[in-house]
């Protein structure tokens, strides 16, 4: 059996759209005997809180059957940094921005913005509460308050998994999740990592505990989209990176606009 080693990166916001193919892939190597440890080379200031949890189970449960590294790259905020602790070993650059342990619900009250554009909106819904968070009307006081609890269940719920993985009393973790970030060598002096490093260091560590040399090492990742394919046939980066463009604009845009959510 011919070994390997497997590098897998992420870039940019984590949404259930661009999660998911990762996750197939994370499950699917979970029973690729061959591959015998992963490097997950992750860069991103975090997203959706349901999209990250999903992405910290799925390279925590690859983690229970192979080892997996996480290095950070420029960024490993918040949902990102939650992805990373499901990892066996976190490294980052001594100047990589990590950390940003917190939660953020956006609401965006566009009621008076519209009445100066001279724009009418009306909402038609039934309970009480239905129209408090379509980005509309400022909330009430009963409503921010019960907005807040969900998102203080959210935090506490990040709070201990960062405590779970990184073997630490809640309270000592509780004290820095203020949502700040910090250094690459101020998170290792704070625990939240366990090395410095870059990626190629990070892979020659995953080397020495599976004992599958470094140049073994096979790049995946998840299939491209089709318009990605359609449009990059051949040398034609132009096309490829319009691909890129549109395809982000459009999911984030039809994310936006698809209603509340929480952000790690």
């Amino acid at each position: 059996m011919r070994e390997r080693l497997a590098h897998i990166a992420f870039r940019g916001s984590i949404r259930e759209r661009s999660v998911e193919p990762f996750l197939r892939l994370l499950r699917a190597l979970r029973t690729r005997n061959r591959i015998r440890g992963v490097l997950l080379d992750i860069s991103s200031g975090g997203g959706e809180s349901i999209a990250s949890m999903d992405l910290y189970l799925a390279v925590k449960r690859l983690n229970a059957v192979k080892p997996v590294y996480a290095s950070i790259g420029a960024i490993g905020a918040s949902g990102a940094y939650l992805a990373a602790l499901g990892a066996r070993r976190i490294f980052a650059y001594p100047e990589s921005e990590v950390g940003s342990i917190g939660v953020v619900f956006p609401h965006i009250a566009t009621r008076d913005l519209l009445r100066r554009l001279g724009i009418s909106v009306e909402l038609l819904h039934v309970g009480e509460h239905k129209d408090a968070y379509q980005g509309y009307r400022p909330l009430t006081p009963v409503e921010r308050e019960k907005l807040l609890a969900v998102v203080r269940e959210n935090y506490d719920v990040f709070v201990g998994v960062v405590a779970q993985e990184r073997k630490r009393p809640v309270e000592e973790i509780r004290a820095l999740a203020t949502g700040e970030f910090w250094s690459g060598a101020r998170a290792l002096q704070l625990g939240l990592v366990d090395a410095l490093g870059d990626r190629e260091i990070a892979l020659e560590e995953l080397s020495r505990a599976t004992g599958v040399p470094s140049r073994k090492t096979l790049r995946l990742a998840p299939p491209r989209p089709f318009l990605d394919r359609l449009l990059s046939g051949g040398a034609n980066a132009v096309g490829a990176g319009l691909a890129e463009r549109i395809r982000d604009s459009v999911e984030d845009s039809v994310l936006d606009l698809a209603g509340p959510g929480l952000f790690r």
